[in-house]
């Protein structure tokens, strides 16, 4: 490959690179896997808000193993909405928000502070009487000083408090401690003085309605909340009703481990409105029977090769395969063991490149699977490696904590097929002697 070519691979090749098919030079990388993933869930979530609610307030939930490309599908949701005619606030949670520790009152004030900004881009700017007293007692109260001085852009000071609280836990805690009883007035001031005001000007505007995409929940930390309370089912299950009761369009995406919770129908009917939430699964890359999935393996052999060739057409591309990898063996090698987990796969190819340039060795790609394989195997428990060969051999997952934590950690994979979902290991596990006494 040309220099420039190899520097552009490298770069789309970066598993932490998002794929936004609304810029141009992205969309050329987009493959859309949902005919091997069970169902167009995109565009389920965008007929529940742009056909069949579009002036009610929906809440739906989206959820999937970290990595295996929600935040592209989710920012498809919003070029979709968009054009369908909605204002739409995409936001990765993460950015304002310890996902180690997460309260009710940071998620909302994080959601006022994104919708706000997104506004204020439009040239519609709102400056609630509620948050402006608010923050004035919230000043007075901490005994951190924060500057919550006002411009004319009200995210100002919120995005202060948000900063402020992310990297610091003592003024996290201080500040919970007087807004967490005013959660219920905060959610009112939200809906009253920013959704309702935001939605009259921007249908002024012809827009339909705000949708808010919160991207990232997912990985809050599996900790202790309150008591024994783990934070995912203290915020979702416990408190999901308050996430719900946002006057516009939500879609949050939530833990994949809370679906397999015995609580789940209780989060369901709480947060979604009694609707399931919404599974984004792996990429099959073999089928129940362990026969190879061909289907499955040709979009993520088209994955690979549109990232190295985006000029060319697929015939091309298969031509040009001696350009990137020593045969079409490495490259099948590569997409087999990444379970058709796509950040994985390009975890794998990026530290291929990072040792060797193209063509990629089958010598390179294997040095990559061990350090990646034990790597994940720092992670696995004794009592963990009887689990696995129970999943590995009954294609099954159990109830309890320990199983939710297999997948957490992505020791085993979901996949979904004409009978429903099934599980399998993270194939780059599959040679680890511990599964194979």
């Amino acid at each position: 490959m040309k220099p420039d070519d190899l520097q552009r691979f490298f770069k789309v090749c970066n598993p932490a690179y998002t794929i936004d098919v609304a810029k141009a030079e992205d969309k050329q990388y987009y493959i859309d896997f949902s005919s091997v993933r069970g169902g167009e869930i995109i565009e389920e979530l965008a007929r529940s808000i742009a056909i069949f609610s579009p002036n009610e307030s929906t809440c739906q939930l989206f959820t999937g193993h970290i990595g295996c490309g929600k935040s592209t599908e989710l920012l498809r949701l919003k070029k979709r909405l968009e054009d369908a005619g909605f204002h739409v606030v995409y936001f990765e949670s993460s950015q304002d928000l310890d996902m180690a520790d997460v309260d009710i009152s940071d998620i909302l004030l994080a959601i006022a502070k994104q919708v706000f900004e997104s506004l204020e881009a439009v040239e519609i700017k709102l400056k609630p009487r509620y948050f402006e007293r608010l923050f004035g007692e919230v000043k007075d109260f901490m005994k951190t000083p924060i500057d919550l001085s006002w411009t004319s852009e009200f995210s100002t000071p919120i995005g202060k408090i948000t900063a402020k609280t992310k990297d610091n836990p003592s003024v996290r805690k201080e500040l919970r401690q007087y807004l967490e009883p005013r959660t219920d007035n905060i959610l009112e001031s939200i809906n009253d003085e920013l959704l309702k005001s935001a939605d009259e000007k921007l249908k002024q505007a012809g827009k339909k309605g705000l949708v808010v995409l919160v991207d990232n929940l997912d990985r809050v930390d599996s900790s202790p909340k309150v008591g024994e309370r783990m934070q995912p089912e203290y915020l979702f299950i416990d408190r999901g009703e308050q996430l719900r009761r946002l006057n516009c369009h939500l879609v949050y995406t939530i833990p994949l481990g809370l679906i397999f919770s015995n609580e789940y129908n209780v989060l369901v009917n709480r947060m979604g409105g009694g609707v399931d939430a919404k599974v984004l699964p792996m990429v099959p890359v073999q089928s129940r029977d362990g026969k190879e999935f061909s289907k499955g393996m040709e979009l993520l052999r088209e994955m690979v090769l549109v990232r190295a060739f985006p000029k060319l057409n697929r015939d091309e591309q298969i031509n040009s395969i001696a350009e990137v990898f020593d045969s079409l063996e490495t490259l099948d090698r590569l997409c087999r063991v990444s379970g058709g987990h796509v950040r994985n796969l390009l975890g794998l190819l990026y530290s291929c490149i990072q040792k060797k340039d193209p063509p990629i060795g089958q010598n390179t790609l294997e040095t990559v699977i061990k350090e990646r394989r034990n790597q994940l195997m720092r992670g696995i428990k004794t009592d963990d490696w009887e689990l696995l060969r129970k999943v590995k051999e009954e294609k099954t997952l159990g109830q309890g904590s320990l199983y939710q934590t297999l997948l957490r950690s992505m020791f085993v994979f979901e996949y979904r097929d004409d009978d429903g979902p099934w599980f399998d290991l993270n194939p780059i596990l599959a040679d680890a002697k511990q599964l194979n006494p």
